[in-house]
Formats: C-alpha cells, structure tokens, sequence
C-alpha cells in the first residue's frame, strides 16, 4: 500500500481509540477465503447471473416479438430499457437504505423470488403494453438484489480482497451468457420466445428460498476490525456524505457512461448480428453468447485480479486499471461495428468481450472504500440507479431511434453506424475513472474518520 498521505495512513491503521486497528490494514494473508465466506459469494453470483439473464434474454426475443407484434424499433427499445428501469433505478435507492439498516438476506431472497415470477409472467403477455408491464414490475424485484449483494461482500472480504471479491460476483454476466443464454436459445428456437421466458423465472422461485434458509446475515464491520457499533445514518445524511466525495461524483458518471455502453450493445448487438452478419437467434445464443461470456468472466477475473495485485503497491491502481479497460474497449468495440471481413469483426468482438466488463469489480470495491460502513448499499444502489436510468433508458431507445431515422439510407446496415455511439461512450467512461483516482487516497481515508 502506498502510505505517502498522512491521513489515509493514520485512518487506515488507528481506531477511534488511537489503537492499530489490524482489520483496518489494507494487506492481507489470504484469511478473507473462507468457506462460509467462497459460499456466499458463489451464491450471491449465481443469483446475480439469474438477474441478467431475466433483464437481457429480451434481447433475444425482439426479432420475435417485433413480427408477432408490429411494433417499430423505437417501441422495442423503450420496453426493453425504460419499462424496466424507470422501477429498477427508483426503487433501487430506498431498497438499499433499508440494506443498510436491515437483513439483506431477506431483501435478496424476497427480490429474487418477486422478479423471476415476473420472468415467468412474461411469457404470458398478449401485447407489448402487458409486455411493458412486466418489465416494470420485473425492474422493481431486480432492484433488490446488486446493492444489498455488494454490503454483504463488503462484510465478508476486506478491502485488500475486494476487488477480486467483486470481480467474481461480476462473472455473472458471463455465466449468463455461457449457461443460460445457449439453453434459452434452444428453448425459443424449439418452443417459442414465450416459453423462454416461463422456464427462465422459474429456477428462482427456489432458489430465492435456499439462499434465504442457508446464507447468513453477515456482521457489519466484520472487515474492518471486527464487529463494533456504527451510527444508523439517515438517507438524506447518507447521500450528503456520498456527495462530497469527489472520487465518488467520478466513479458515478464514468459509471454511467459505461450502463450506456453495456445497456445498449446488450439490447441491439443480438438484432446487429442478425441483420448485418445474417447470424439466427439460435446460433447467437449457441455461440456467440458462450465465446462473448467465456472472453467477458476471463477479462472480469483478470481486472479484479490486476487491480487487486497493482492496488497493494498504490491504491489508485484499483480505478487506473478498469479505466485503461474502458478505453482500450472503444476501439475494439468499432471495429467490430465497422468490420467487414470476418476475421476483422470476430477480432473486435472478442476483445471487446474481454473488456467490456473489467472495470466493473474494482469500480464498485472503490465506491465501497469511500463509502462509510452503514452507507455501502445506498453507495451501490447510487451508481445502479444512475448507470441503469441513463444506460437502459437512454441506451436501447438511443440506438432503436437512430434505427429507425438511418434505415432510409442504409437500410439493414443503419444499426452498424448507430452503435458506433456506446464505442465513444466507453472512451468518456475511461476518461472519467481516470481522473476518479487522483483523489482516491483522500475519499478512503474520509470515510473513515
């Protein structure tokens, strides 16, 4: 650790009682990789995969509905995005204030269990405004799960450790792709988009019960020293804090940059290689979804892993390595728009698979290091808010408008050039974080005065 700054140095190794603190230190000799503890993280990842794969298989499902249902580009982006993030963003933030000063166990069980019967829900709609429904409640039990999941990691590994810690939870975007996304691609080539969704929501109606009876609340502070008593802050007080940390207003917009990026390519890259490469809905989900999601877990691991490593010898690694991802992603991210041969394309998109998701683990690890104890959910639940309002609302509906405007000219090829905007916004994002670490040292050792 780097120690050059005075403060963070004597906050980092001091208690309120002028003791050293040992659970404080930012070193570590592996203790964090407990069993109870890998459990935990390994369910608390299983049920994030179920969150994506509920939110994302829509994607699949567009060419589908938009035949069945004669709807435009537009209408499809705003179900897909807005529908569900006008609940998801704004119940995310009382959800985790509550996180914060409840049981985010049940908070998680309730939620997984509420959105995948939703899941189910959705395979039962006769048209896009029950569709758009569904959606909405969906986004609502989703808001349950990634700010109270990020507190309990938080109690469960120290600070040295969360970075790798967060960038396992985040390979459930990539189980979702290798697992899931083949299976519901046979099921809606064999039985329909409808049935795609019914078998999709209906693993977690269990399995929201299993994590209830067999995970436990882990204690606060259990990290950072052993258990102690923290002032319950108010929402208001929690969002001041929260707001006079630079680092963190950073980690906040780079965030949202990226929600447009991933949003976005999430909705409309299935559609794209149906359009532009003549690729169907099966062999998406049989191949392109497992080599992106197998690249993407690669790419999460070595991140949190790299940030983990170079963040033991100066804390800002951990926000300079994701924003080096972020803005090697743009790049690779166009010329796999732009590509025509097949080597140039595949190329693009394999390295932008591999990148699309490194800054996410060390990003979220970074916000819960500004972040006081009792306020990590809400911190969390912040950049969930923000990055999922502006990514899935603007980012889906941004590209299906544009679609529909450039179609005119370019016809099929019109989604190609309309992509070409979430390449720009991973470089602004890269940008962002970049400057997030200049004041990173400042923003931990605050939140632990």
């Amino acid at each position: 650790m780097n120690d050059d700054n005075p403060r963070l140095a004597a906050a980092l190794s001091t208690n309120a009682s002028g003791k050293p603190a040992a659970g404080l230190r930012e070193g570590g000799d592996g203790s964090d990789w407990r069993a109870y503890s890998i459990y935990t993280l390994c369910f608390l990842t299983l049920i994030s995969a179920f969150n994506y794969m509920d939110r994302s298989i829509l994607g699949l499902a567009l060419p589908a509905i938009k035949q069945e249902m004669q709807v435009s580009d537009t209408v499809l982006g705003l179900v897909y995005g807005a529908a569900f993030a006008i609940f998801y963003a704004t119940a995310g933030i009382p959800v985790a204030w509550l996180a914060d000063r409840g049981s985010r166990r049940k908070i998680i069980a309730f939620g997984f269990g509420f959105w995948s019967l939703m899941t189910m829900l959705t395979g039962l709609v006769s048209n896009v405004w029950q569709l758009a429904a569904t959606r909405l409640l969906m986004g609502g039990g989703e808001a349950c799960c990634v700010p109270p999941a990020h507190s309990m990691i938080s109690d469960l590994f120290r600070p040295v450790s969360r970075p790798l810690a967060m960038s396992i939870f985040g390979i459930s975007f990539s189980i979702a792709y290798v697992v899931f996304f083949p299976i519901a691609g046979w099921i809606i080539h064999a039985h329909g988009w409808r049935a795609m969704f019914v078998v999709a929501g209906l693993p977690g109606t269990i399995l929201g019960l299993v994590f209830f009876l067999t995970v436990k609340e882990p204690t606060r502070g259990a990290a950072e020293g052993g258990p102690r008593q923290y002032r319950q802050e108010s929402l208001a007080n929690t969002l001041r804090f929260l707001a006079g940390s630079r680092t963190y207003w950073m980690l906040l917009l780079g965030s949202m940059f990226m929600g447009a990026n991933i949003y976005a390519t999430s909705a409309w890259f299935p559609t794209f290689l149906t359009r532009v490469h003549g690729l169907s809905v099966p062999q998406i989900a049989s191949t392109i979804g497992p080599f992106r999601g197998v690249l993407g877990a690669l790419g999460i691991l070595a991140g949190g892993a790299l940030a983990d490593r170079l963040g033991r010898l100066d804390g800002k690694w951990r926000i300079r390595v994701p924003a080096i991802g972020c803005l090697l992603l743009g790049p690779a991210e166009a010329l796999f728009l732009l590509g025509e041969r097949n080597t140039a394309w595949i190329s693009g998109l394999a390295v932008a698979s591999f990148l699309t998701l490194v800054h996410q683990g060390p990003i979220f690890a970074a916000a819960m290091s500004v972040a006081k104890l009792r306020m990590r959910a809400v911190a969390s639940s912040v950049i969930v808010f923000f990055a999922g309002l502006v990514g899935q609302v603007v980012g889906p509906l941004l590209i299906g408008a544009l679609n529909d405007r450039l179609s005119a000219v370019y016809h099929e090829a019109a989604i190609r050039y309309s992509l070409l905007i979430v390449s720009l916004c991973a470089v602004a994002a890269g940008a962002v974080f970049w400057m997030a670490a200049r004041d990173f040292d400042l923003g931990r050792a605050r939140a632990l005065e």
